[in-house]
């Protein structure tokens, strides 16, 4: 297990011990979606895009079809190695969004996927509107797993045992920095699409393997978890005896744009 980075949350580290899970068995990210954020973001050729925590490179492989330039920002050393294999046409430096290794105005858009809630926001929206180019862009997408469907809802619950405080998206705190009046952004907008993962039974075991608290946790433990999430397959009437499982999700999609600097 890679040590703690001082620069994230002690739970981080999970990411970059399970890179390789998290990049075969996390859902892609609905190309209707990205499609939408980019023209929010009037994101194009001849433009720029900085990623902030982009993992394995999941979001920056689906923003390619859009045309701009693409700079990834990653701290976790294991996510940074699966990402260079998985876009090797991408850029991807060791930063944080409290910290980004760019200079100033370089971007016309800033996007973060999976990712926003584990920054300190407050420090972490001054350094994303340092780098962006007045006007530009900032684009949030989280895939959220749909609870409302039994089986996802159970397969959740085995996370709580973890939590450890823990920031979850769910709780929306991170919101709060957009409604204070001196934040450097306007009003954030919203949309959601729906979405859904389809694999085996081991996809999804695999798929809670790769949730950060998991990832840390000693190897008797993860195997614990990995034979809950397949009881659960086994037991529920909509996956008992499927091969093929399908996971709903709902994907959330956020933008707004750098505030007009005041006169």
């Amino acid at each position: 297990m890679a040590p703690n980075d001082p620069r994230t949350h002690p739970a981080v580290a999970g990411f970059g011990a399970a890179a390789t899970t998290y990049e075969r068995a996390r859902p892609e990210y609905p190309a209707t979606a990205v499609r939408f954020l980019g023209r929010r973001l009037s994101l194009g050729r001849g433009r720029t895009v900085v990623e902030l925590g982009s993992g394995t490179g999941k979001f920056t492989r689906a923003l390619a079809p859009l045309g701009a330039a693409r700079v990834a920002i990653e701290p976790t050393r294991g996510m940074r190695a699966v990402f260079a294999r998985t876009v090797p046409e991408v850029p991807v430096l060791d930063g944080t969004a409290e910290n980004i290794p760019l200079p100033d105005g370089f971007a016309d858009a800033v996007v973060a996927a999976q990712a926003f809630h584990w920054f300190r926001p407050r420090p972490a929206v001054r350094e994303i509107a340092r780098v962006l180019r007045p006007r530009g862009a900032l684009g949030l997408v989280w895939n959220m797993r749909d609870e409302s469907v039994p089986w996802v809802r159970r397969f959740t619950e085995i996370f709580y045992r973890y939590g450890w405080n823990v920031p979850r998206t769910r709780d929306d705190r991170w919101r709060t920095v957009f409604l204070d009046p001196a934040s450097p952004f306007g009003p954030l907008h919203e949309r959601e699409f729906s979405h859904e993962q389809r694999g085996s039974p081991s996809l999804f075991a695999e798929r809670a393997l790769s949730v950060s608290v998991v990832a840390v946790l000693p190897p008797a433990e993860r195997r614990r978890v990995a034979r809950e999430v397949r009881a659960i397959l086994r037991e529920d009437p909509s996956t008992r005896g499927r091969r093929v499982v399908v996971m709903p999700y709902r994907t959330r999609v956020y933008w707004t744009r750098r505030k007009a600097p005041a006169k």
